[in-house]
């Protein structure tokens, strides 16, 4: 449906975006991951016809959008600040779009009362038409401000950090609804956060990127399992990453010589996912070392250990509760961490992933 290429957009010769290309399909959520100063408002805002690119080109539906202003594009635009109208009831704010776009507005007050209860019953304010924007929750406000931009049809929808200004309580339960009101419709959404569990939870794609260019464009389940450099293993806050160097018969590190299943020699980082560690007291015949106990940490549903690695850094190892009881460990005491060298992740001298896991030849 939209395709970018070869765009670029720089400030005061700092690059912003940098020789972007990718296509967004019809009927699709994808969420646009990367850090801080990544580039993804800035794509977001360019994508939105908010700012020009200063090379590259972008096409909805074989069309180029390039010079083309905002509110010819077709295109919805839902900001993580609402930016609603507090003088105005919700119905009011959902209508304004139909009423006052630059053009076609629409003057038939039953078609726009239709239209607007249609969508706020979609997002599920049905109800309250009059209630005033200072009389609604932050969940409230973020539905009439995704009500607003959906009444007018877009073809795809833009969502600049949609769940930022909410706890997180609500933020996992407007996740849910926004894919909800997305497969209702059939809108291509494209979502931007620095929240790595709402991008993947959320996408049906995810495109990680970083210093203005895409580092992978995946379905979720391969961008956690197979990161295609450490960059996007960072972002990802999921991985143990030890520097070192690969041997034929093991990875050094600290040390150490930690097994794998192949001929590593082209390796200089070792990644291993912090749910994939065991914490034993007996024999173990996996990959692994002894690292002293630091602190846990609770997050509900798992708890976190954390350890000292053999080099001083922080070494993590998660445990879901779900898959058995707590352990009970002593700070400062030493522990035997392991994991199955099957699940290793190799990155050679550049960051970039050599092989998906370990059971076979080293691989790019």
């Amino acid at each position: 449906m939209m395709e970018l290429r070869g765009l670029e957009k720089s400030y005061e010769g700092n690059p912003a975006i940098q020789n972007l290309s990718l296509s967004v399909m019809d009927n699709e959520y994808l969420t646009l991951l990367g850090p801080s100063g990544s580039g993804k408002s800035t794509l977001l805002r360019l994508i939105a016809g908010l700012e020009q690119p200063d090379d590259g080109s972008i096409q909805l539906e074989g069309e180029d959008l390039d010079g083309r202003p905002a509110y010819m594009r077709n295109l919805g635009f839902v900001q993580q600040k609402y930016a609603l109208f507090p003088h105005m009831s919700v119905f009011d704010n959902v209508a304004f779009g139909l009423r006052y776009r630059q053009e076609d507005p629409l003057q038939d007050a039953s078609e726009v009362h239709d239209r607007v209860s249609r969508i706020l019953e979609l997002v599920g304010l049905l109800g309250y038409e009059e209630r005033m924007v200072g009389q609604l929750s932050g969940g409230q406000k973020q539905r009439v401000s995704l009500a607003r931009t959906l009444v007018c049809e877009p073809k795809i929808c833009l969502l600049d950090e949609p769940l930022g200004a909410l706890d997180a309580n609500l933020r996992e339960r407007m996740a849910i609804e926004l894919r909800r009101i997305r497969a209702a419709l059939k809108v291509t959404f494209l979502h931007v956060t620095g929240n790595e569990t709402e991008a993947l939870a959320m996408g049906d794609r995810v495109v990680v990127l970083d210093k203005g260019r895409i580092c992978q464009v995946a379905a979720p389940e391969e961008v956690f399992s197979a990161p295609t450099s450490i960059d996007v293993a960072k972002f990802l806050n999921a991985y143990n990453l030890f520097p070192g160097r690969g041997e034929l018969d093991g990875f050094a590190y600290s040390g150490h010589l930690l097994p794998i299943k192949c001929d590593a020699r082209q390796a200089h980082f070792y990644g291993i996912r912090y749910d994939h560690i065991r914490i034993i007291t007996g024999n173990d015949d996996g990959a692994g070392f002894k690292a002293k106990f630091l602190a846990s940490e609770f997050e509900g549903a798992r708890i976190k250990y954390l350890f000292e690695r053999p080099d001083g850094g922080v070494f993590e190892a998660e445990m879901h509760l779900g898959e058995g009881d707590p352990i009970t460990l002593t700070p400062n005491e030493f522990y035997e961490v392991s994991w199955d060298p099957k699940e290793v992740l190799l990155f050679d001298t550049s960051g970039e992933l050599l092989k998906s896991n370990a059971r076979g030849e080293v691989a790019k």
